[in-house]
């Protein structure tokens, strides 16, 4: 049977190498017995794969049964997969039988099997390892022939990390990974999926099929789809039901597509992210973007007091001319862009120049100060200046008097 076969079969739509990919997969294992872990975002279609798996296999004739660990409350999960005997608990009024023993020589599809609590996550490893299991309030030893397909919307890894879910188990359903890829990256089978909800939808509730421009087209297409094959589905849906007019526009689509919530922009994680959850290169970006802050703001407030305060001038002397000059080396002359990574340029906030009769030539290159340096002295001379009032000293500074008073008492100033 051919990649086509299988999709015409089970109803997959697209010709997207990834997903060809994930089915050829699942066509190879079928006939073996291994185990398999799906996984993929949520609405991307993975309930289709173990299916494929079990009527492909040898299997094909015995049970296939698909659980959803997640809607199953945690008192019961362990009598819902091994079964119970009478009595075990006050509503066991009858002993039964668990999915695994129904299963025996089928197939079993644990579906959001991230979300099973760890100790039935110990029960299954023992299925897996040695095909055997005991039902909730029995000693007895069962055994079973079920095949195993997990699948999971959940970063295992991350799971693991967090104590959430058993490594060893991890590995041994894992043995044959397939990936199920999101939407937005099959674009090209994005308007084939909408053709064939829309004709769907036309038929089931008896009206003319929907159709869209090319701008409406367009935007369909490279919208991020956060909800995947389901969420267009449901878009589609919907504007077949409200709309009367069936063709639609850009403007008519646009208002059915939720804001996409998700940003392009790289993103400075919070303090509390751990491990690998926090990135070198989003830390980095933090420290030159707050690196370009403080010196923007440091130049700024040495200008203006050139600017306004004629003693200054005065003072100012070839040692503070090396100083702008050394911030204009680091930072950038005022209509210079600032490189901040990522492939994106800020441009600097735009400052007047300083007066001219600041001898910049006369700078002795081998002196250093540090920024902390400048920035104690500016606070100094405009203490001075107002006879330490600070209100007075802060608008001059262009900064706030709270701010002021942080930065004496940092400094040691009296």
């Amino acid at each position: 049977m051919t990649i086509q076969d299988i999709k015409n079969r089970f109803g997959i739509i697209g010709s997207s190498p990834s997903l060809d990919r994930a089915i050829d997969i699942a066509k190879q294992v079928a006939p073996t017995d291994l185990t398999v872990l799906i996984t993929g975002e949520s609405g991307t279609g993975k309930e289709v794969f173990p299916q494929i798996i079990h009527a492909l296999s040898a299997r094909k004739h015995g049970q296939y049964i698909a659980v959803n660990c997640g809607a199953i409350p945690e008192g019961t999960i362990d009598s819902e997969l091994f079964g119970h005997e009478k009595g075990s608990f006050t509503s066991a009024h009858e002993a039964r039988k668990g999915y695994f023993e129904v299963a025996n020589g089928g197939t079993i599809f644990l579906d959001e099997v991230a979300e099973m609590p760890l100790a039935t996550q110990a029960r299954l490893l023992r299925v897996l390892e040695t095909g055997e299991f005991m039902k909730v309030g029995s000693s007895k030893v069962l055994k079973t022939d079920a095949r195993v397909v997990a699948a999971t919307n959940v970063n295992i890894q991350q799971a693991i990390e967090k104590g959430k879910f058993r490594e060893d188990l991890y590995y041994r359903l894992n043995t044959v990974p397939i990936n199920v890829p999101p939407l937005r990256e099959r674009k090209q089978d994005i308007f084939l999926l909408f053709r064939k909800f829309a004709s769907d939808f036309s038929t089931k509730y008896r009206m003319p099929t929907i159709k869209l421009d090319a701008e409406a087209e367009q935007l369909l297409i490279n919208y991020y789809f956060q909800g995947n094959v389901r969420q267009l589905k449901n878009i589609t849906e919907q504007i077949s039901v409200i709309e009367k007019q069936r063709d639609i526009t850009a403007d008519i689509m646009m208002s059915y597509l939720p804001q996409q919530q998700t940003s392009q922009l790289p993103m400075v994680m919070p303090h509390s992210s751990q491990g690998g959850d926090f990135n070198e290169r989003d830390l980095l970006y933090k420290v030159l973007f707050d690196m370009k802050k403080d010196l923007t703001d440091l130049k700024k407030i040495v200008v203006d007091l050139i600017e306004n305060d004629n003693q200054m001038n005065q003072d100012f002397q070839p040692e503070n001319a090396q100083i702008i000059k050394k911030l204009y080396q680091e930072v950038g002359t005022p209509e210079s862009p600032i490189q901040l990574g990522y492939n994106t340029t800020t441009p600097a906030p735009i400052v007047k120049k300083a007066p001219e009769k600041i001898p910049v030539q006369e700078v002795v290159e081998e002196e250093q100060l540090s920024l902390q340096g400048v920035e104690e002295d500016m606070i100094r001379k405009a203490l001075k200046k107002y006879k330490n009032k600070r209100k007075k000293a802060a608008e001059e500074l262009g900064i706030s008097e709270r701010t002021l008073y942080r930065k004496i008492t940092e400094y040691g100033i009296k």
